[in-house]
């Protein structure tokens, strides 16, 4: 069928619109198309229609829009799983991190402090041993220079052992030389402004004995006295031997009568060596006796 396309009026004074004639001629083809699409149908009419054969396609798009929705979600998801996978073992690997840091600081610090602890352990050892030198040169210069101490009498070397001197009582003197400071004089060189004992002069080296058998109560440096030796006797009294170049018996051991405890010298605050002999009522500082009455008392002349 065709049909004849009228051309538009126009008017003397109007210009021709070109988006007018565009409409005409697409809707001219719509028309022909209808026309031409209802030839077919009526030509054919056994053909099978349209919407029928639409259907199945439709079904079998829609399955396979479900399949690829159901793929997505299960790609989606086993993404979130391999997500939450390596945010987990970096997690892990950051405890483990902090961890090692934290142990490592831990070892840092324990041996930094080991390592300050032996210095200053160290650095205590060699005060102490430069203190001991000092003292020990102090001693033997003052021994080089200074003269006998308090001395009244020249000393003089001892011509029998005190052990070989011992009395029968069982008591025995210090050592075989004379006195010179005697028990209980007065002066300021002592702090109680009396000699709290008695010097027997002798030179640095000689043999020191115990009055009597005891106990050792101390040996070692004793302030002023300087190295001495404290015993404690079976009567309950204390003896002690000053001003020692070195002790040779030690806290808590037993002696006899006689037996050598140390060697004289001039430790402690002296001008000279000699040997102080002291003899107390207690250990401590103040509780003295006469000690030449002492020994007179258990048959020891002196």
């Amino acid at each position: 069928m065709a049909f004849r396309v009228r051309p538009a009026l126009r008017g003397k004074h109007r210009r021709r619109r070109p988006g007018r004639t565009a409409a005409t001629l697409a809707g001219v083809a719509v028309l022909a198309g209808a026309c031409a699409f209802g030839a077919s149908a009526l030509a054919a009419p056994d053909h099978p229609r349209p919407a029928a054969a639409a259907a199945p396609a439709k079904k079998t798009v829609l399955s396979q829009a479900a399949s690829v929705t159901g793929a997505l979600a299960n790609s989606f998801s086993a993404q979130a799983d391999v997500q939450r996978a390596v945010a987990n073992t970096a997690h892990e690997q950051a405890d483990q991190a902090r961890a090692e840091a934290a142990a490592k600081a831990k070892a840092k610090a324990q041996a930094q402090a080991e390592a300050r602890a032996k210095a200053a352990k160290a650095k205590a050892a060699q005060a102490k041993a430069a203190a001991q030198a000092k003292a020990k040169a102090a001693a033997q210069a003052a021994a080089r220079t200074a003269p006998a101490a308090t001395a009244t009498a020249p000393a003089a070397q001892p011509t029998a052992t005190a052990a070989a001197a011992a009395a029968d009582s069982g008591w025995t003197k210090p050592v075989d030389a004379p006195i010179g400071t005697p028990y209980h004089q007065a002066g300021s060189n002592w702090s109680s402004g009396y000699h709290t004992g008695v010097d027997f002069l002798v030179d640095s080296g000689t043999a020191v004995h115990a009055v009597a058998a005891g106990v050792v109560v101390s040996a070692g440096a004793d302030g002023a006295y300087g190295n001495d030796v404290i015993i404690k006797h079976a009567d309950g009294m204390y003896t002690l031997y000053g001003h020692l170049t070195q002790p040779l018996v030690s806290a808590g051991q037993t002696v006899t009568e006689g037996q050598e405890i140390g060697i004289s010298g001039a430790t402690g605050n002296v001008t000279g060596p000699h040997l102080h002999f002291e003899v107390r009522t207690t250990p401590d500082y103040g509780s003295d006796v006469d000690p030449i009455a002492y020994l007179a008392k258990h048959g020891v002349t002196v």
